[in-house]
C-alpha cells in the first residue's frame, strides 16, 4: 500500500506538472483533518451516531484562470459508523464501531471568489478504494463483506491565508456523499457512506 501512495503521488504531481508547461500555474500541499462519518439509506434515513476520526492527504490544483481550476486530492479517509452490533464466537451481541479506510482521489472544479480570490468552492465526483475494514471491539477483518471501491460527490468550501509569495495556508470544510452501496451483498436498502471535515493545511506554488 505504500508503494501505491508513492506510485499515487508522483502521478498526480506530474500531472501536474505538464499542465503548467502550457498556461497557467500549480499549487501543490497537504492538509490534516478532523473527520465525522457515517452512513445512510438512499430514502435519507442516517445511523444516529457518527465516528469522530483524523483523515490527511495531498492536494493539487492547476489554475485555467484565477477564478476557475482543476482540484484533486489524495485522501486517507477513515470512514465508517459508531456503536453498530457484531456476534462473538459465542454468539453474544457485542457493541462495536465499524472501521472503514479508503484511499480517496476526488478530481473537482474549484472555483475562487472574493475581492482578492481567497475564498474557493468545489465539487465533483471522487473514487475510493478500500483499504482495510473491522470493527473496533473484536478486531475482526470484515474486508471481504464490503464493496472494494466507493463512489460518490465531494465538495467543500475553504479560506486561503497567503504567509509569504510561493506559500499559503487554509482552512476547509469538505464533505462526501457516497452514490454505492458500500456493502459486497446487500438485500435489504442500499448503505451508502458519508462523511464531512475541517482541514487544514499548507500550499506552495510549483
Amino acid at each position: 500500500m505504500k508503494k501505491q501512495l508513492f506510485f499515487l503521488s508522483l502521478v498526480i504531481l506530474s500531472t501536474f506538472h505538464s499542465f503548467s508547461q502550457d498556461t497557467g500555474y500549480i499549487e501543490f500541499g497537504g492538509n490534516i483533518g478532523l473527520s465525522f462519518t457515517n452512513i445512510s439509506t438512499m430514502d435519507g434515513q442516517y445511523n444516529k451516531t457518527s465516528r469522530k476520526t483524523f483523515t490527511g492527504g495531498i492536494t493539487g490544483e492547476y489554475y485555467f484562470s484565477d477564478r476557475w481550476g482543476l482540484k484533486t486530492k489524495l485522501i486517507y479517509d477513515s470512514k465508517g459508523w459508531g456503536d453498530g452490533s457484531i456476534k462473538d464466537n459465542d454468539d453474544n451481541e457485542i457493541t462495536t464501531d465499524f472501521k472503514l479506510n479508503y484511499l480517496t482521489v476526488p478530481v473537482m472544479a474549484n472555483y475562487h471568489f472574493g475581492s482578492n480570490r481567497n475564498w474557493y468552492l468545489n465539487f465533483g465526483p471522487y473514487i475510493g478504494f478500500l483499504i482495510t475494514a473491522e470493527d473496533s471491539e473484536l478486531g475482526i477483518d470484515l474486508k471481504d463483506g464490503f464493496n472494494g471501491t466507493d463512489f460518490g460527490l465531494a465538495f467543500g468550501i475553504g479560506y486561503k491565508f497567503e504567509l509569504n509569495t510561493n506559500t499559503k495556508m487554509f482552512i476547509e470544510l469538505d464533505g462526501q456523499e457516497g452514490f454505492i452501496d458500500i456493502f459486497e451483498m446487500n438485500e435489504g436498502k442500499a448503505i451508502r457512506n458519508g462523511r464531512s471535515s475541517v482541514n487544514l493545511g499548507l500550499l506552495f506554488n510549483l
